[in-house]
């Protein structure tokens, strides 16, 4: 049995530094109001050929939403405010000229003739990849749909020999000398690009142009000092109350809190490291999904502690009591902790932005809670048990009976 117990040890161990390995390499994400970055208010504006009405907002609040995405950035927030309005946030993104190029452009890119005439648009884009010219410099590879190839072959026929223009939203971006036709329905956006610039054209290509053109009515930079103080607030008032948790676990249950306080220390390791491990973005309500299951994994505790007080008040030996005392609150702690999971899918499916985080954050929290109470603390206890039965019934605070 000594063994058994050492063995569970040991494993529990090498998960937890596992975890902590796993934390210490992989930077956690980290929202729009612990380390800033820019917020976008957008409006849209009427077109000759197409009013804003609520389809045209629903299919840029979508290609916005697709263009954030495609750029990586942690845990966007892309909503609607109003029925002409679409807010922006980007966390970790400061240069605003990044957010305008990403979100505010239309993207519409044309092919004009030498008079000026638009013969093909990016409408016809089968796909965008990012490339690279001749001399090795970064460029945009298009290749068309089959209507697009055809309009095309047409142009470049047609054209040969002549200066033709690329255009993306009435600016010019490259001039092309069109010196044979081109039938296969591939060409290439090349300039003075950086890979950086390439890569967003990629983006703006790939997702399409807005339906309507969109006015940049406010853009700012939430700044890195403000985040900075969520922060260290937020940490102060983490450890704060965690001290204050672990310090009552010890003086009121003796050896068993000081083992549901190394419990409570696997937990916080292995939620880090859990949301690390799934590109989670920590927001200041994430950090309060996080202390949330702090309180709910001692809770755990206290309630096995107690109904362990209970067996042994009854008469039972230690051993058993132990055994029955989890097997009877672990219904109670299932119960507690599944109503909380329900409400946090609740969130997540109907919530957006840092209401999402919370309900990630208090899902991985709560699961952690369940296991490090439940099987962590047990293990612990067990072995405790088995190297001095006598010592563990006092801190129990009964005495006689521990076999």
């Amino acid at each position: 049995m000594i063994r058994g117990s050492g063995i569970r040890i040991a494993i529990i161990l090498v998960i937890v530094a596992v975890a902590g390995v796993l934390l210490y390499f992989t930077p956690m994400n980290l929202g729009l109001d612990l380390q800033g970055g820019v917020h976008v208010v957008l409006e849209a504006k009427d077109r000759e050929d197409m009013p804003v009405d609520e389809d045209s907002m629903r299919g840029a609040l979508a290609i916005i939403e697709r263009r954030v995405n495609a750029l990586g950035v942690a845990e966007p927030i892309v909503q609607r405010a109003g029925s002409r309005r679409i807010i922006v946030e980007l966390p970790g993104v400061q240069d605003q000229q990044q957010a305008i190029d990403t979100v505010g452009r239309t993207a519409q890119l044309e092919f004009k003739d030498p008079t000026g005439r638009t013969v093909l648009t990016g409408a016809y884009l089968r796909s965008t990849s990012l490339g690279q010219d001749r001399f090795g410099r970064p460029a945009v590879d298009l290749e068309f749909d089959r209507e697009g190839v055809q309009l095309f072959a047409d142009m470049t026929t047609r054209y040969q020999g002549q200066l033709t223009e690329i255009t993306l939203d009435g600016e010019v971006l490259q001039e092309v000398m069109i010196r044979e036709p081109i039938l296969e329905g591939r060409a290439q956006i090349t300039g003075t690009f950086t890979h950086e610039e390439a890569r967003h054209l990629v983006v703006l290509l790939q997702e399409g142009a807005l339906p309507v053109p969109m006015e940049i009515m406010e853009i700012r930079n939430v700044g890195p000092t403000l985040g900075q103080e969520s922060i260290d607030r937020s940490l102060r008032a983490g450890i704060i109350g965690i001290i204050l948790v672990l310090l009552y676990m010890v003086m009121y249950y003796k050896l068993p809190g000081i083992l549901a306080d190394i419990a409570l220390g696997c937990y916080v390791v292995l939620v880090f490291s859990i949301l690390a491990s799934l590109s989670a973005t920590l927001t200041l309500p994430g950090i309060a999904g996080i202390i949330l299951g702090i309180g709910m994994a001692v809770d755990a505790n206290v309630i096995i502690f107690e109904r362990v007080k209970d067996e042994l008040s009854s008469g039972k030996r230690l051993r058993p009591a132990i055994k029955s005392g989890f097997g009877h609150a672990f219904s109670a702690i299932i119960d507690a902790n599944i109503t909380t999971l329900i409400t946090a899918v609740v969130l997540f499916y109907f919530g957006t932005g840092p209401v999402r985080g919370f309900a990630v954050t208090l899902s991985v929290s709560v699961l952690a809670s369940m296991f490090t109470a439940i099987v962590v603390t047990r293990i612990f206890m067990e072995a405790v048990v088995e190297r001095d039965p006598d010592k563990m019934l006092q801190y129990f605070g009964m005495r006689g009976l521990s076999k």
